[in-house]
Order: structure tokens, then C-alpha cells, then sequence
């Protein structure tokens, strides 16, 4: 036997399909009434079954125009339907002629049981169809459409109460939000002007007993240095160093919480010229000493100059201070333009490196993987380094290994092409 199935729906004609081929049924699919209509005139089919709801000729009228047909009025017609189950879409199906109404999703021995019953009915072959029971069946096809309508109507009230309600929870949402911004961005401002009286004390306040101890120990040695004795002098000398130490360590401090402050101001930045600028900078770190520099084209970023100007000023200042007791420092500095829209920059040297497990450390306040006595530093300038790369929206990474070098990079956002 050969089933038609229609139904606008591919999955549904597929399902269906499924179930019928099963049984050894030859199968033709049309996806609304027109489109059946078609088909049916040019191939012969021994059964129908259509869906309800469908564009340009739906399930009910499809079935009222079969049976207005002499060639089709005895063929087996079954409708399947999901949308329309009410007792009033059942009465219309009988109405117009159909041998049994199925709603979706059926078992397969329901469907194969139905279409079974319908092949094997026995109909009259030219049965009357008064005008009036024309009449009838769009009296019941209207009630049909009505009863639809007015679901569809209570579905709709539904939904729409459903998302009334949704939306007064995002104003409540908004609104507590708004708040806690505005409270956030009082208790930020307060933090602000606590770290800029913070700042002021320290420049003032710690400045000048600090100066007072360096003039007052560089005067005591220039009038007394002759007649101390060599412990007494070394004691001196001890008392200047450190107050110079702590003097930089103010200056890298303030220097510190200024990043947090200042707005990055963003321009079109090129890395090239920053980094040349830089080693014009470092001139004097790098006079009478032995590098070899590999410095490859560095791409074009947006950020702030300055700020930029500080990291490679940071980054480049370490390579060449962990690299001084070697006999030849090799410094490569390069970049390259990776697919995630990053640009990324390192910063390689073959100097004492540190041990990897503390790599986290490196990036804090105050952490040295170093003694002083090795190398100076206040512990501050990898901390700025993370924080101006951060503010761009990158991120900062080191690899190395003890007396076997290191690595730092850095990534910023890719400068973005604009119309």
C-alpha cells in the first residue's frame, strides 16, 4: 500500500515515515493540503494521513475538498494532530469526512491500528452532500477556530502575566543593582581619598625624618670621618645606604599606588618606538658591557604610552641587571599576533633566572627571588608591570628555570581596525 503523509513539519513526515516503512509501506510526503492536492492527481494513493495545522490548505479543509471529489471521496483519510484535541476539533473531524483523529505523539500500533480500520471501511461511492450540511461544517469549522482562539488567548494571558512578572524582577534586580553600584562607588571614593592621604603622609611625613638622617650622617662623616675608627665608619656608611634604599623604596611605593590612580589615556601606541626610546633610557645600565641584542618588529597597540613605556623600562632593567655576571648577556625582545586577538610581547635574557615554583611570587609587592646583596631592587617594579598590563586588559606570565634564564611576556588587546 502507498501512504501519503502531510504535514509542514520534516521531522514529523520523518517519524512517521519510520513507522510506516517498518510495516513494509510505500511512502510519498507533501508538506501542506496544496501541495498534496498536487501530488494526489498525478499518483495514486491507497491512504492519507495529515496533520491539522498547516499553511495554504490546513488538515480540515484538506480533507472537506477529498471528499467534494468523486476520484478521492472513498480514500482512507486520518488525522493526526497535536494542536487541535478538543471534543469540538474531534466533531469538525468527523464532519468533514475524516475516518479517525489521532493526537501527537501516538504509539506506532495506534497509528498502524488506525490506518488499518480506515483501509478496510466500506464507503458509498457517490453519497449526497446536501447544501446544508455544507453549511454545518462551517458552522463546526468556525466553533473549531473560535475554541482555538480563545485557548491560544488564555495561553497568551498566561505568558503575558508570566513575563510582567519577569520584568518587574529585573526592574527589583536593576534598581538593587544601581544601588550597590552607587554604594560601591562611594566606598571606592573614600578608598581613593584614603590612599591619597595615605600617599601624602608617606611623602611628607616618612620623607623628611629620612632626609634628616642622610644629611645629618653625610655631615657627621665629612666632620668627624677622620677620627672614627674603621667599624665606627662602616656603622656610618651602613646608615647611609639604608636611608637611600628607603628613600627609593617611598619613591617606588607612591610610584605604585599613582598607577592604581591615574586613567589610562588610550592612543594608537607603536611598541617599536616605545621600546627604542627605552634602551636610549638604559644606555648608561648598558655602557661597557658585552650584549647581544635580538630585537624583532614589535606590532602596533592601543594604550597609554607612558604607562607601556614604564613596563618595558621594568622588564628590559631586570634583563639587563640579572644578566650582568655573565660574559656576554643575550637579550632577544619580540612579538607576535596570536588568533585569540591578542598581541603578545616577551622578553628573554640568559641571566641567573629563578626557581619556576615561586613564579606566582613574582608579580607581588615586596617578593625578590634574589638577595639585595646580589642584585638591588625595591621588589615593586614586576608589581607594576602586572598592574598597567592588567588596566589594559592583558595579562603578564614569566618562565625560567635557575641559572638558566627567564622569560617575560606580556599581552595587550590588538589594535582594532576602525571605519
Amino acid at each position: 500500500m502507498k501512504i501519503l503523509i502531510v504535514d509542514d513539519n520534516a521531522i514529523n513526515r520523518k517519524l512517521l515515515r519510520a513507522i510506516l516503512e517498518v510495516e513494509k509501506y510505500a511512502v510519498l510526503e507533501a508538506a501542506d493540503g496544496v501541495e498534496a492536492v498536487a501530488l494526489m492527481e498525478g499518483e495514486a494513493v491507497d491512504a492519507v494521513i495529515s496533520d491539522v495545522l498547516m499553511p495554504n490548505l490546513d488538515g480540515f479543509r484538506f480533507c472537506r475538498e477529498i471528499r467534494k471529489s468523486e476520484k478521492f471521496r472513498a480514500l482512507p483519510f486520518i488525522l493526526y494532530s497535536s494542536t487541535y484535541d478538543s471534543p469540538s476539533d474531534r466533531q469538525l473531524a468527523r464532519s468533514v469526512g475524516a475516518d479517525d483523529f489521532i493526537i501527537r505523539p501516538a504509539p506506532s500500533r495506534v497509528i498502524l491500528d488506525a490506518l488499518r480500520d480506515a483501509t478496510q471501511k466500506v464507503r458509498e461511492t457517490n453519497p449526497e452532500i446536501p447544501q446544508s450540511d455544507e453549511a454545518y461544517v462551517l458552522k463546526q469549522y468556525s466553533d473549531a477556530l473560535v475554541h482555538k482562539l480563545e485557548e491560544t488567548n488564555v495561553q497568551l494571558q498566561g505568558t503575558l502575566k508570566e513575563l510582567q512578572a519577569a520584568h518587574e524582577e529585573i526592574l527589583a534586580l536593576n534598581r538593587n543593582l544601581e544601588s550597590r553600584v552607587q554604594q560601591r562607588t562611594v566606598e571606592l571614593q573614600a578608598a581613593n581619598r584614603e590612599l591619597e592621604s595615605f600617599s601624602h603622609s608617606v611623602s611628607h611625613d616618612l620623607r623628611a625624618p629620612l632626609r634628616h638622617i642622610a644629611g645629618y650622617s653625610e655631615l657627621l662623616k665629612e666632620s668627624a670621618g677622620s677620627s672614627l675608627e674603621g667599624e665606627s665608619l662602616h656603622y656610618l656608611d651602613a646608615i647611609i645606604k639604608s636611608a637611600g634604599r628607603m628613600g627609593n623604596l617611598i619613591d617606588d611605593l607612591l610610584g605604585f599606588a599613582r598607577i592604581a590612580r591615574t586613567e589610562v589615556q588610550r592612543t594608537t601606541v607603536s611598541l617599536d618606538e616605545i621600546l627604542q626610546e627605552t634602551l636610549k633610557d638604559l644606555r648608561a645600565e648598558s655602557e661597557g658591557r658585552k650584549i647581544a641584542w635580538k630585537i624583532d618588529p614589535l606590532p602596533r597597540v592601543e594604550g597609554d604610552p607612558s604607562m607601556l613605556r614604564l613596563v618595558f623600562t621594568n622588564l628590559i632593567s631586570n634583563a639587563l641587571k640579572f644578566t650582568r655576571t655573565r660574559p656576554e648577556a643575550q637579550i632577544v625582545i619580540g612579538g607576535r599576533n596570536e588568533e585569540n586577538g591578542e598581541v603578545e610581547v616577551f622578553i628573554r635574557d640568559n641571566g641567573v633566572g629563578f626557581d619556576s615554583q615561586y613564579m606566582d611570587k613574582l608579580f607581588n609587592v615586596f617578593q625578590r627571588l634574589h638577595s639585595s646583596t646580589e642584585f638591588e631592587g625595591t621588589g615593586i617594579g614586576l608589581a607594576n608591570v602586572r598592574r598597567i598590563v592588567e588596566r589594559h586588559g592583558g595579562r603578564v606570565w614569566a618562565e625560567g628555570s635557575l641559572d638558566g634564564g627567564a622569560i617575560f611576556n606580556f599581552s595587550l588587546p590588538k589594535l582594532q581596525k576602525r571605519e
